[in-house]
């Protein structure tokens, strides 16, 4: 079993999204992007942000929007494998329109 680290560690790197196959860049903010902004899926690989500790690497899909004080929008992603859940910032492009109209439906 590996150790997790309580510290943050900066990662933003762009990736190929496990879900739909798009070619994520870095981000565009300057902060570390962690999902995919087409489809907002993201992969389990961190126990606390950035560590790549996680041994379950199943795909994170995203089940809720919350809109916070100053329109900061936080997406919950839960791990399709193994439903783990955590909350992660929205990113400037991403589709959260998209998003919450397929849920509206």
């Amino acid at each position: 079993m590996k150790l997790a680290h309580k510290k943050f560690i900066k990662r933003d790197e762009p990736f190929i999204c496990a879900n739909c196959g798009f070619k994520v860049p870095a981000s565009i903010e300057g902060s570390c992007r962690n999902h995919c902004p087409r489809c907002l899926h993201s992969m389990h690989l961190d126990i606390n942000p950035g560590d790549r500790l996680s041994e379950c690497r199943g795909i994170m899909e995203p089940v809720e929007l919350d809109i916070r004080g100053g329109g900061e929008v936080r997406i919950l992603h839960k791990c399709k494998k193994c439903g783990f859940t955590r909350w992660n910032k929205s990113a400037i492009d991403d589709e959260i329109v998209k998003f919450y109209e397929s849920k509206t439906k």
